[in-house]
């Protein structure tokens, strides 16, 4: 006889305390197969992930003073995290609507500190201006159409101009070599404080692309496998019964979503908050605290706080 996993079979899906469903989507996850007041459990539980990141961000913002845009944005990630709880647990259009809309706020947040820096007060107002009358227009086509495809189109295409966004002013405002041709060679330091300088900046930008490359690993991988869970959705279901409880739970698709996007978005927010230091020559004053590549979470913090660590490159594990 094959070895076999000690597991429990899935218990039937029972009549919820939230029913009838009202949203537009629905998961691959069973409803209501462990407790009738949750209708995902997993897809549920899995926010807490998200909330608890976002409780992180904002104390970082509020202990080093970070820029009142990414305090407000973590406090959207906060918000995006409890929307999907209360939207899984209860499977109500409203509650789809403050998940879903609270994504495409969040990501709006992250474009308008993407173009906000070192701008004058009459582009900071034409940008809010611009921005808040594209939520406004997304809320209300939204509503109409109620078409989850068109939220994830929108939330997709935002995201995507944040990020090439960044990573353009990641290159032009640290690369050495772009950074001189932007500004036309200009500059009053001395020779040999340039080379410091640029051996500095070099270091940054090697880690930033490390975040970048992390951070959207993870988010596309999250993405990818909830592409999956939608497609063979049929199987996975069958699968997971198969192999019972607890085990069932790790071909929960949408969860590992949630997992993934969660730290791949942490990721992100905290890349640009380091960029905008790097932007305004804050390097100095500033670093990245990330011990770990795999093992740890990346988070800005004041240079005097780092404690010296063997085998430090200069950033990742402080001077």
């Amino acid at each position: 006889m094959a070895f076999q996993w000690p597991s429990i079979p899935y218990p039937p899906s029972q009549e919820g305390f939230w029913a009838p469903v009202t949203s537009t989507i629905n998961w691959c996850e069973e409803d209501y197969y462990v407790t009738i007041y949750s209708a995902e459990i997993v897809n549920t539980l899995t926010n807490i992930l998200f909330i608890a990141l976002g409780v992180k961000g904002i104390r970082n913002c509020l202990k080093y003073g970070h820029d009142t845009i990414f305090l407000v944005a973590f406090i959207g990630y906060v918000m995006v995290g409890s929307g999907s709880f209360a939207f899984h647990s209860t499977l109500k259009y409203p509650m789809q609507l403050v998940d879903e809309l609270s994504m495409i706020y969040s990501s709006l947040i992250m474009l308008y500190a993407s173009f906000s820096l070192q701008r004058s007060a009459r582009f900071l107002q034409v940008l809010g201006v611009s921005l808040v009358s594209l939520g406004l227009f997304i809320t209300l086509y939204y509503h109409y159409l109620q078409d989850p495809v068109f939220h994830q189109n929108a939330f997709a295409l935002i995201t995507i101009i944040v990020v090439v966004r960044s990573m353009y002013m990641m290159e032009v405002n640290l690369r050495p070599s772009l950074r001189k041709k932007a500004t036309n060679g200009s500059g009053s330091s001395s020779k040999a404080l340039q080379l410091v300088n640029e051996q500095r900046d070099k270091i940054i930008l090697k880690e930033m692309w490390w975040m970048v490359a992390i951070g959207l690993s993870i988010f596309l991988g999250g993405f990818a496998i909830w592409g999956l869970d939608r497609i063979y959705c049929s199987n996975i279901r069958r699968w997971r019964r198969q192999i019972g409880l607890p085990w069932g739970i790790l071909l929960e698709g949408h969860g590992w979503w949630h997992i993934m996007t969660g730290v791949g978005s942490y990721f992100y927010i905290v890349w640009a908050i380091w960029l905008r230091y790097c932007m305004t020559q804050s390097q100095d004053k500033y670093a990245l605290n990330w011990p770990g590549v795999v093992s740890s979470l990346p988070e800005v913090v004041l240079r005097k706080e780092l404690k010296p660590a063997a085998g430090s490159n200069g950033h990742l594990k402080g001077e």
